[in-house]
Parts: C-alpha cells; structure tokens; sequence
C-alpha cells in the first residue's frame, strides 16, 4: 500500500486487479470474505451454476442491516483506448483508474472498511450485519442475487434495511440517493403479414403497414402519470426489423422489440394487457412474448433514508435528493423481501466506459458515510 493510499482504496485496488468480468468472479469474494472472517462473520460461499456469491453475517439476532454488491464488471471494450491497463489499478491526479472502480469494487471495499470501523468501535453492538455479494449483476442477474434472496426466504432470515453499492451521484459525492427503481418489461413482438411480390400487393398482406396504426398509438398511449417519486411510464421501441434483403419483395413478418420503463402507477400485467387491446383493436396478426426484468420498488422517507441522510450530511455536508432514474439494479430482488433499501455510491459518470475512474478521497467519504449509517441504524 502506497502511502497516499487509505485502507480503503488499497482494497479496491486489490479488487481491481482481479479481472471478473461478468459472469466471472477471479477470486474477489475471498479476498473480501477473509477481511470479514477476522471481524467474526460467518460466510456462506454459494455457487449457483457460473456464478460465485457470498453471503456473510455476524450476529444472530434483529434487526439485520445488509450491505449488498457485486464483483462482476463489465467487459472493457479496447484496451488500446484505455490510458492505463483496466485491471491495473492506477492513481493519478487523486483519481484511482481501472474497471469497477466506480462500479462498484470501490464501494465494495468501502462496506469491508465502513465494518472494520464500526466493529473496531462498537464490537459488542446490538442487531446483525450482513454482505451480499454475487458475480452475476452485470448480465443476466440470474444466478446472482435473485437466488441468494430466495434461500434467505426460505430460512426465514429477514432483512430490515439494505445498502445497495451502486454508483448514484451525479455531480458531487453525496448529491443522490436512489430511494427506489422502476420496473423493465421487454416485449417481443411479431407481425404477421403475407409475404409476395411487390408488384401484386393485392395478393400480399404487407406487416409493416399494418403496424403503422399500433405504432402510432402505442407511442402517443399515455400509461399513467408517475407520481412524486416516479416519472410516468415510459414506452420505447429499441429495433424494428422486416423485409427479406430484396428491393422488390414485401415481406411475410415484421419484428419489433419495445421496452416499458413502469412507475408503481401501473403493473406489468396491467401493460400487457392494455398492449394487447391496442393491438387487437387495429385487427393485425400478431405473436407476442414478454420478459419481465423487474417490478419497481420504492423506499419512502423513513428510517434508513433518514439515517443515510444525515451521514451523507455529516460526511459531505450536503443536502442529498431521492431519486429513481435510471436503469435496473440487484435491488429490485431485494426489494421483495419487504425491506427498506436504498441504493448510495459515487459519482456515476465514468461506469462502463474506458477509463473508469472514481476520486480516491470519495471512497473515504463513502466508507464513513456507511459506518455512520450502521451507526444511526443499530445503536439507537
């Protein structure tokens, strides 16, 4: 450890280092369980398929605070573009630079240093603290969090309030919390048509003027009016394909992909529904398969908003805003257990681009602000 480096981002350039890109872990969990064995956690490492997670507790009894994150990162991209290698941790002008600094191996080893500090302080303090840590966040979220979530469920070991690391600030450390997440529903749609010359329309069924009418009214549908958390539901086609690669051939089916970002105003079976109608309505023929990534959640000023606020103020002495932009998050599991959850980390703007970079000092920052949370959670 160099020493312009606090114990903080030591770890995090320990945890850069490893080279887990998703759904890969490279050995970060045990680096991180061994700091929190010493503290007298308990550790459970579970494996479900590819994917490596690590659940660790210390103490028994209610309430149960949780730290939640991932060790995954996403690819770099060409590491000719990057400055420095992306898994070769580097400070330079106060900036720690590599992939996952940000997102979020840093916050991570600010919870493993924000626990050190708060036991070292209070190392018979009331309650339960936890981690949960998967290597499956940043693709397909399916062996990661969701299936540790449902193993706590079935022991009946109840969350109370959860720290989620991801990167929320937008400008300043400490500037955004997000308090909750809107809902991803992707749907996957066909249009029939009949396909032929495109001299003889008459004797073809032409999909794509067939959509004009439900595209039209689908983009100008308005779906609800969010509410003072939410802003309302938004509708977005992301690809529309049709045509066979012939300049005189109308084609036999039209493809198109749309996505619904959805506040708590509305459910996805609700969405669904009220997609279909607009579709039968103009009399088209159509096949259509649905993903739901996620419902939305929200957390409601209350006791942890509350508690991580008046860290936040005290650390960064800066008045923090709730907010539920953005995309979706482990958290959105989490969320199902009934606890209240936030999601506070640092600046955002570098995630998943070359030169991923967060200001070392604000991985200080973030450490105390998580020890004076847990501070303001459990000994009150």
């Amino acid at each position: 450890m160099l020493k312009t480096e606090s114990a903080t981002v030591a770890l995090a350039s320990e945890l850069i280092a490893c080279n887990s890109v998703t759904p890969d872990d490279a050995g970060c969990q045990k680096i991180i369980g061994k700091r929190l064995e010493t503290l007298g956690f308990h550790l459970e490492h579970l494996r479900f398929e590819d994917v490596d997670n690590l659940w660790a507790r210390k103490g028994k009894s209610a309430p149960l605070f949780v730290f939640a994150g991932h060790t995954d990162v996403v690819p770099t991209g060409p590491i000719a573009n990057w400055d420095t290698p992306p898994f070769e941790p580097t400070i330079k002008d106060g900036y720690l630079y590599g992939r996952g600094a940000a997102d979020m191996k840093g916050p991570l080893a600010a919870m493993v240093t924000a626990c050190e500090k708060f036991i070292a302080q209070h190392p018979n303090h009331p309650g339960s603290i936890a981690l949960l840590i998967t290597s499956d966040e940043e693709a397909m979220a399916l062996n990661g969090t969701v299936k540790v979530v449902e193993l706590l469920k079935a022991r009946n070991e109840k969350i109370d309030w959860c720290i989620v690391g991801e990167p929320t600030c937008a400008k300043t450390f400490g500037d955004t919390i997000k308090n909750g997440r809107r809902g991803s529903l992707t749907g996957f749609l066909t249009i029939k048509g009949v396909q032929g010359h495109i001299a003889y329309p008459q004797l073809c069924v032409n999909p794509i003027h067939k959509f004009s009418g439900p595209l039209l009214e689908l983009c100008e549908e308005k779906w609800d009016d969010g509410d003072e958390y939410f802003q309302p539901t938004s509708f977005q086609i992301s690809n529309i394909n049709g045509g066979t690669g012939a300049d005189n051939v109308i084609p036999g089916e039209l493809k198109i992909i749309f996505n619904f970002r959805f506040s708590p105003a509305v459910t996805h079976e609700v969405l669904r529904v009220r997609v279909e109608d607009i579709l039968k309505k103009h009399k088209v023929e159509y096949e259509i398969k649905w993903h739901l990534s996620g419902n939305s959640f929200i957390t409601r000023r209350g006791i942890l908003v509350e508690a991580i606020s008046k860290a936040i103020k005290s650390v960064a002495n800066i008045e923090t805003e709730l907010s539920t932009t953005g995309g979706t998050s482990d958290g959105r599991f989490i969320a199902t257990t009934g606890c209240e959850i936030i999601e506070f980390g640092p600046i955002n703007a570098t995630i998943h681009k070359v030169n991923e970079s967060v200001l070392a000092s604000d991985l200080d920052k973030l450490s105390e602000v998580y020890k004076q949370t847990m501070e303001r959670l459990l000994l009150i």
